[in-house]
């Protein structure tokens, strides 16, 4: 398989249309068209559905339309990369993050750290947790932040804080405002999982919560991302689980309602290369951690008996 395989199929999957695709290539029709059945015999499966009205993926195809898309991008981030170390640019950060850190401190904490060292390129990926540690391993970036601990050798995980976890439901079958959801009343619904692989995920974290209070999962829909999720949400597929800062993304026709149940909470992960020295590291990860703890809500103190 070569790499523009992956490129061929990424635009026609995109497009799903040959014609498209191959002006979006700069290419005729009919190479594209060899290309992508090369493709599909060398995995083995059928990747396009040639007979649907309009042009289709197949499951397989989907799946492999965004591994394809993230190789790609990791393959063009590596070379930004190196191009600026090539042209004497050498300071430089990459972040990882998982896609509900978006609704928390980590966009503020990224954007005060880019201003306060514009000499410094920052370069961000969205990656799940087992993704980080790879790309931490490999040397694309040097701090990932996620949901869960991935025990490996070399990385050092951190935990920043937990956050309570809420629940998302259709605006159709949610309750009043004031009232609170049990655990049990969710595992009769249909749960969307999210991310379904790569495994362990935040979809393993959230069933472990239901397990271990009892509760069985009636049905679950497993999704990639949490984008999707909430959509799936929206559409009535069912309810899922999130982190309480993801509140912050709101629609008419998905609501948000704590859970009865105590201390369904997720961490806030950050994870590192164990004994990395990087000075710039060292001044974001302090940063992070500093806003997290300003974040946190405030005990109330309690009145003084008279």
């Amino acid at each position: 398989m070569e790499l523009r395989h992956l490129r061929y199929f990424e635009a026609l999957a995109s497009t799903l249309n040959f014609t498209r695709a191959a002006e979006r290539l700069h290419i005729a029709q009919p190479p594209l068209s060899r290309q992508i059945q090369q493709l599909e015999e060398e995995v083995g499966v059928p990747l396009i559905d040639r007979s649907a009205r309009p042009l289709a993926l197949t499951r397989a195809g989907a799946f492999f339309y965004e591994q394809a898309t993230q190789v790609l991008t990791r393959i063009e981030e590596v070379t930004l990369a190196t191009r600026r170390l090539g042209v004497g640019r050498r300071r430089w950060i990459g972040i990882g993050f998982v896609p509900s850190m978006l609704y928390g401190e980590l966009p503020n904490v990224v954007r005060r750290f880019m201003d306060d060292h514009p000499d410094l390129d920052v370069l961000l990926s969205e990656l799940t947790s087992v993704q980080q540690v790879e790309a931490l391993k490999a040397g694309r970036i040097d701090v990932g932040f996620g949901r869960v601990a991935i025990d490996a050798e070399g990385v050092v995980n951190t935990l920043i804080k937990e956050e309570p976890l809420v629940a998302a439901l259709p605006a159709g079958i949610a309750p009043a405002r004031t009232t609170a959801v049990s655990l049990r009343w969710l595992a009769e619904q249909t749960v969307v999982l999210y991310p379904s692989q790569p495994r362990p995920s935040f979809a393993d974290q959230v069933m472990h919560q239901f397990r271990m209070r009892g509760c069985k999962l009636s049905r679950t829909f497993e999704t990639n991302g949490l984008q999707t999720a909430i959509g799936l949400v929206a559409a009535g597929v069912g309810i899922t689980i999130v982190p309480s800062s993801v509140q912050r993304l709101q629609r008419d026709d998905v609501v948000y309602r704590a859970i009865s149940d105590r201390e369904m909470i997720a961490p806030m992960l950050m994870t590192t290369r164990a004994g990395d020295p990087s000075g710039d590291l060292a001044m974001l990860c302090a940063a992070m951690q500093e806003a997290s703890v300003s974040a946190a809500p405030k005990k109330k103190a309690g009145r003084a008996r008279s």
